[in-house]
């Protein structure tokens, strides 16, 4: 164990990785898992690995091909039953920590912008933003250049609402604009 802190064996780190990721809203990548249960200054890399790798042996988390870490019903299970085991400052910690990683994941599923190359050599940016009920808005639009295309996609990451905003305001406009057609 690495310095003073609440954690003090390797059976408690499991319980404590059990716990974080009982908790997280979708699988996560290993550095993720690291973070989170890194709260505790007794806690390190070398024991957390080994740790963690115990528990996807043990079948109370999977790994996937694309190395995401999630919890199994076993250790669902198992979570639940020794959870009160872990010191409860640690537990007020991960719960503080898993709230902010928990907005950013699902922040991060709910707004998409990519680009593809199209056969003409132009681009295609398409832009998604979801919310819990589902789809609020998908758009695909024609880009000249690949550099414009990924700054249009990263602006869109960086804030989606704005244009969400700006294309309701466009269209609920009731004033007609000059070039309309009127029929």
């Amino acid at each position: 164990m690495a310095g003073r802190g609440f954690i003090h064996d390797k059976l408690e780190i499991k319980f404590l990785i059990l716990y974080i990721t009982a908790r997280l809203v979708e699988p996560v990548p290993f550095d993720t898992v690291l973070d989170l249960t890194l709260c505790d200054d007794a806690i390190d890399y070398f024991d957390f690995s080994e740790c963690l790798a115990d528990l996807v042996k043990t079948e109370h988390l999977t790994l996937s091909e694309d190395g995401l870490y999630a919890i199994t019903e076993k250790g669902l299970r198992n979570s639940h039953i020794c959870e009160s085991s872990l010191p409860y400052s640690v537990r007020l910690q991960c719960d503080k920590n898993l709230a902010s990683c928990n907005r950013k994941l699902r922040r991060k599923s709910q707004v998409r912008a990519g680009c593809e190359k199209r056969e003409n050599g132009t681009y295609t940016v398409a832009l998604a933003l979801d919310d819990d009920m589902g789809s609020v808005m998908d758009l695909r639009l024609a880009m000249p250049r690949e550099d414009m295309a990924k700054e249009l996609a990263d602006r869109f990451r960086k804030n989606p609402e704005r244009l969400y905003s700006e294309i309701m305001r466009v269209l609920m406009s009731s004033e007609p604009g000059e070039d309309d057609i009127v029929e």
